[in-house]
């Protein structure tokens, strides 16, 4: 069954976002390596245990909400589910190099979601 596996913050100021996640839950946010800038957040259970990851990104416009990351099998397969149950694509399949696929939806209520689709060979 699909499920989140991914969350991603938009911030006008990262830095001050960053402090505010990192001291509110102790959640780990660090600056990916690359030319875009994008920072992982790690985040554990009460327990320690890892929890679901995520990022955090400079706001893109001003509607960038805050996105959850849905993994399933095949982008196209679910792109067609979400027309065909009202819902809209609206950045189609785009690939993240050496990690996989991700499209960018809104749901019937007009609700940002994105579907993700692991493949190492993406490109």
């Amino acid at each position: 069954m699909p499920t989140i596996v991914h969350f991603e913050i938009p911030a006008d100021n990262v830095e001050r976002a960053k402090a505010f996640y990192g001291e509110l839950f102790g959640w780990k946010i660090e600056k990916t390596p690359g030319p875009m800038d994008y920072w992982l957040i790690s985040t554990t259970d009460e327990k320690g245990e890892k929890g679901v990851e995520g990022g955090m990104i400079g706001r893109q416009h001003p509607q960038h909400a805050v996105t959850n990351y849905i993994d399933v099998p095949s982008i196209e397969t679910y792109a067609a589910k979400i027309e065909q149950l009202g819902g809209q694509v609206v950045v189609p399949k785009t690939a993240v190099p050496t990690f996989g696929y991700f499209a960018v939806c809104l749901d019937t209520e007009n609700n940002t979601f994105a579907i993700w689709e692991n493949d190492p060979s993406a490109g």
